[in-house]
């Protein structure tokens, strides 16, 4: 007997698992609801959603409400009497009359091993703070952003080169196939429901903007790193140099040469006493500010963070096509002692 479910999800990475879902045995796809089509580009065409496309290509009705808690759309569920409703990244928070229709419940799949990075942005923070480890989890959902009692969880290990982009390809395949396996356990009737923490370990995973793309150089290089790998594809990250924008596509962490804590203590000297700035003070020797260009040959561009040295390897000046660092050094006359950021 095929199990009628109701899909809602928006983005590329809810694709996999409607596909999942489509091409099953034991579940028939009655409806799609996805987030309203969007102007696109200089010209404002307006796009689907990919999860749209995709419901259309296989002749299922769709309904993009601009809010799903208008009564309008509870009325239209209870028309299509699903036996589940499937959320993956949706975009809209679902009222607790619309969680309460299912018989089996709202079942959502979540790119985190929760109750690690709830919130919108889970891939993109777990690359960014350098974790080990991410994963997916599924879990009935309840009026909470992401708080609902866990069901089934699948660890991923992040390879060192992880970014953003790569790490939800991944996510997005585990995610279509543990959804069908929890499925199946809630109409077998053996999931287990685990209650989360009310508390999670990790901050909440906030939506990114363009403005979290902008380096700190304060930072360490480690972390500049993995914020570089965690914004690939978007929004990418970038920096300020001669006044241009100029996106960071890839880069090394090197570690600290031993003359961090010297700078450091100095720094701390110069602010306390007027006797000097930053990367100018006689005693600080081989010293630079956080963001200056430390060393410039044919293929190779350091920049000093506030702890150690990132080596750029792949960049993109504004207006033009991404690079490698020897092309960008070809074209453009970048000097030791120059300074990157705003």
């Amino acid at each position: 007997m095929s199990r009628n479910v109701v899909f809602m999800g928006t983005p590329d990475f809810a694709v996999g698992t409607l596909e999942a879902l489509i091409a099953s045995d034991g579940y028939r796809v009655t409806a799609v609801f996805s987030q309203p089509d969007k102007p696109k580009g200089r010209s404002k065409t307006l796009q689907a959603p990919p999860v749209k496309e995709t419901a259309l290509a296989a002749g299922i009705p769709v309904f993009q409400p601009v809010r799903i808690r208008e009564p309008e759309w509870l009325l239209k569920l209870q028309e299509l009497q699903p036996d589940v409703i499937v959320v993956v990244a949706f975009g809209q928070i679902i009222p607790q009359a619309i969680l309460d229709l299912p018989k089996y419940g709202c079942i959502n799949v979540h790119a985190s091993l929760l109750p690690m990075y709830r919130g919108a942005a889970p891939i993109q923070w777990a690359v960014i703070n350098g974790d080990r480890e991410s994963g997916v989890t599924t879990m009935r959902m309840d009026a909470g952003l992401d708080t609902g009692d866990m069901i089934m969880t699948e660890k991923v290990t992040l390879a060192p080169d992880e970014t953003g982009g790569s790490l939800f390809d991944r996510l997005s395949d585990v995610g279509a196939k543990l959804l069908i396996r929890t499925l199946d356990a809630v109409f077998d009737g053996t999931a287990q429901y685990v209650k989360q923490p009310a508390e999670s370990p990790t901050p909440y995973a906030s939506m990114l903007t363009k403005q979290d793309g902008e380096v700190d150089w304060t930072q360490s290089a480690a972390q500049i790193e993995c914020r570089i790998r965690g914004l690939d594809p978007w929004p990418g990250t970038w920096t300020k140099y001669r006044g241009r924008t100029l996106k960071l596509w890839k880069a090394q962490a090197e570690p600290a040469d031993g003359t961090d804590a010297a700078c450091a203590g100095i720094t701390d000297r110069a602010a306390a006493d007027g006797t000097g700035v930053h990367g100018t003070d006689a005693a600080c020797g081989t010293c630079a500010a956080p963001g200056t260009v430390v060393e410039v040959t044919k293929t190779t561009l350091k920049v000093r963070t506030g702890q150690g040295i990132l080596s750029v390897l792949e960049l993109q000046p504004e207006g033009k096509k991404r690079m490698d660092v020897a092309s960008y050094l070809r074209g453009n006359a970048v000097a030791a002692g120059d300074v990157l950021g705003s």
